[in-house]
């Protein structure tokens, strides 16, 4: 992320620049339907609406909560390295329509707006760990909780001037830190405080619709060209340009490295494998890629893409739920991206840092590894505390007769699918026999 690093000193908006950052701030909005597309189509049937809605929730109320005080926690005046704050930036009246961000070329306005859709996916990334089996209503005031107490301060910590990861010289382009290891953490603290879906590890609980998934992944990844490309603030140096070769790129390398993996370790080449790799390598680029060259973006992505795939697998030997792979992908991609740019960083993109492979030691390793570990601890700690309290307080989970029958009627009160339309009974003019009992008990895997 750009907003406090030393450019050239300019004084006037640039029109270009500002319509580049609108378009960026669209895409990374639609990235937030494009997940939920995603992980609905990873559940089961009974489970499609609520995870849908569970994306779509952060939409309405991290929105609200950036207007009125989120944007000024994340982007204020320091206060001690850990926190910012600018009264004059509550509900956002005082802010001048030209006034621009920091001296770059961009008004502010556009600047908030960008950094709100990355404030909106970050809890909503979190709630594929917490499938099928989680209150609607808890789910919402977790992501009012989250956001005020994990995202604003570390958005400030990775990003905001005077944050402490800032000014030691934390690499983070776009959200290794504050997306990825940050809600990667916060969903493993969350099962490990409520606990596993009612027959994991016993009953099957296949993906209802890869199709599904492909749509979501795919917009994903069109939507990260914003995500990423976006997070300089503009192009006029070429580094906005090297970070979108650099997304593609690591992309491609993430999703061949998964499927080999899958093939040779499973014997097939699967659709959700694609999808899921191309996500890690997309999660893994987004704190490297305006330090790498492309080779190292075939690097970063290759190791996040076979790293990704294995650790989705420790759920099953470790005993926690992780429903969709948020801890094995995000987490893990996460941290692997971080690291990485302690090996690779060229010099040459986004400032003169070099990784050990480029004579610059191990520096900046450690800086990484200070960031990603504080993260990392800090988001789990506090994640799992707020999980304990609501869950005493108004409990998290749904009961287990509403989790079998299915968490769209229970806390929705609808289905994703309705098939009683179909087959247009209206148009026939004679009876129909009526079923067998042994094809009229037959029904979907849900």
């Amino acid at each position: 992320m750009a907003p406090a690093i030393t450019l050239a000193a300019e004084t006037e908006l640039s029109a270009a620049n500002t319509g580049f950052m609108l378009i960026c701030s669209a895409l990374v909005m639609l990235m937030t339907p494009g997940l939920a597309f995603f992980y609905g189509g990873m559940v089961r049937v009974k489970s499609t609406l609520n995870m849908l809605m569970m994306s779509f929730i952060s939409l309405g109320i991290v929105t609200i909560l950036w207007v009125l005080y989120g944007f000024s926690m994340a982007f204020g005046t320091d206060s001690g390295s850990i926190i910012g704050w600018n009264s004059d930036w509550v509900g956002l009246s005082d802010i001048g329509l030209t006034e621009l961000w920091d001296g770059y070329t961009i008004p502010v306005f556009v600047f908030l707006v960008f950094q709100l859709m990355f404030a909106i996916i970050t809890p909503a990334l979190i709630s594929g760990a917490l499938a099928d089996r989680v209150k609607f209503g808890a789910w919402a005031l977790f992501v009012a909780l989250w956001a005020t107490i994990v995202y604003f301060p570390v958005a400030h910590w990775v990003w905001g001037a005077g944050g402490w990861a800032f000014e030691l010289g934390v690499i983070d382009f776009a959200g290794g830190t504050a997306v990825h290891i940050n809600a990667g953490a916060a969903a493993l603290g969350v099962i490990l405080v409520i606990g596993k879906r009612v027959g994991f590890k016993r009953d099957p609980m296949r993906p209802h619709s890869l199709p599904l998934v492909m749509l979501g992944a795919g917009l994903l990844w069109f939507g990260w060209f914003g995500f990423n490309a976006g997070s300089w603030l503009g192009n006029d140096d070429g580094v906005g340009a090297l970070m979108f070769v650099n997304t593609q790129v690591a992309t491609a390398a993430a999703m061949l490295a998964w499927l080999l993996y899958e093939k040779i370790r499973h014997g097939a080449f699967t659709t959700l494998g694609a999808a899921s790799g191309a996500v890690a390598g997309l999660v893994a680029i987004t704190p490297a890629g305006g330090a790498v060259s492309p080779l190292g973006a075939i690097a970063v992505g290759a190791v996040a893409g076979l790293l990704c795939a294995m650790a989705v697998g420790l759920k099953y030997k470790l005993g926690y739920d992780d429903s969709l792979d948020v801890v094995g992908v995000h987490l893990v991609g996460g941290i692997v991206g971080s690291l990485l740019v302690g090996f690779l960083a060229t010099g040459k993109g986004q400032s003169d840092v070099e990784g050990l492979f480029y004579g610059g030691g191990l520096d900046q390793f450690w800086k990484q590894c200070a960031g990603v570990f504080a993260v990392l601890a800090y988001s789990l700690v506090v994640s799992a505390i707020l999980a304990f309290l609501l869950d005493k307080t108004m409990g998290m989970r749904v009961t287990e007769d509403e989790e079998v029958a299915g968490i769209d009627q229970a806390e929705h009160a609808e289905t994703a699918y309705d098939f009683s339309g179909a087959g247009g009974g209206a148009a026939r003019t004679t009876a129909v026999p009526a079923p067998a009992a042994d094809t009229a008990s037959k029904k979907v895997d849900a």
